[in-house]
């Protein structure tokens, strides 16, 4: 069996080069590019074996599928743009600028779904517990029964949530999670494709709601490969400038609804508003006097 080739991917982009250089050739970015071994040996004649696999079930697009069952949150910008509300056994990829407000949003989900009965737990990898606590009582969530938890072991995370078996589970960044069984740092291309597919998958299987935050890079993509924002169900960028209060949440890619929903919040010292009337505020701004 031939042995794998050793890759060289760039942390920025995700791009694969056959050798090291200093900047990458896809992004432009300078000392970006790092030496990580691939998940596999890739395809070849050894790479199944002779043992077949078992026949699957076919179907013709004809048959009558029930749609998914929708949780909604009471967040009426939050679940619009997620279509309808939270699909069980899903995946959610939710990006934004460091400091936009991203954690603010998804605490103040949590403790929404869990007002509605739904079982949360929040792990944060960046922020103590204590922390976490701090920015609920600012925004009068301390009430809520959201369970908190500071961990960036995810071995450790998902043993607890095979264990609480939640409705929903938060992880507060991916880029902080690291996988033991790959030989690389916190936050690096292997790192976050392995924590991604290994979160994705235990949602598919558990039938857990799982959303994972992920920050963006300076030319506005989700900091890490690609291939995590294909692994996802839905992928959405919250958006806006710091020195402004009003932050746009957009879907860019939705497997259970329309990919063209943005949500309207503004930031206040209560935490986010949801901005009932965003055409209206457009509007006077446009025919504000200059």
């Amino acid at each position: 069996m031939a042995k794998p080739v050793t890759q060289f991917i760039c942390s920025a982009c995700g791009a694969t080069h056959k050798k090291w250089s200093g900047r990458c050739e896809a992004c432009g970015e300078w000392n970006c590019i790092s030496e990580e071994a691939p998940l596999s040996a890739g395809p070849g004649k050894a790479a199944l074996g002779a043992a077949k696999g078992r026949r699957i079930g076919l179907s013709d697009l004809r048959t009558q599928e029930t749609p998914p069952p929708r949780r909604t949150s009471g967040m009426a910008e939050f679940d619009r743009v997620l279509g309808g509300g939270l699909v069980p056994a899903s995946a959610t990829l939710v990006g934004g600028d460091p400091g936009i407000g991203k954690s603010t949003l998804l605490l103040q989900a949590a403790a929404s779904f869990a007002r509605a009965g739904a079982k949360v737990v929040y792990v944060s990898g960046e922020e103590a517990t204590a922390q976490v606590r701090m920015r609920a009582q600012r925004l009068g969530l301390a009430d809520s029964a959201v369970m908190l938890a500071a961990e960036t072991n995810l071995r450790d995370i998902l043993t607890t949530l095979e264990a609480e078996a939640p409705d929903l589970a938060i992880i507060d960044s991916i880029q902080t999670m690291w996988l033991d069984t790959v030989e690389a740092a916190p936050g690096s291309v292997s790192q976050v494709r392995a924590s991604a597919h290994e979160l994705t998958t235990f949602a598919k299987r558990r039938g857990v709601s799982v959303m994972l935050v992920g920050h963006v890079t300076k030319e506005g993509q989700i900091a890490g490969p690609r291939v995590v924002e294909h692994m996802v169900d839905t992928v959405l960028y919250f958006e806006g400038e710091r020195g402004h209060q009003f932050r746009i949440l957009r879907s860019v890619k939705n497997r259970f609804g329309p990919a063209d929903e943005i949500g309207v919040f503004e930031m206040t010292g209560a935490g986010l508003a949801e901005v009932a009337n965003p055409s209206a505020l457009f509007l006077s701004d446009r025919d504000a006097p200059a």
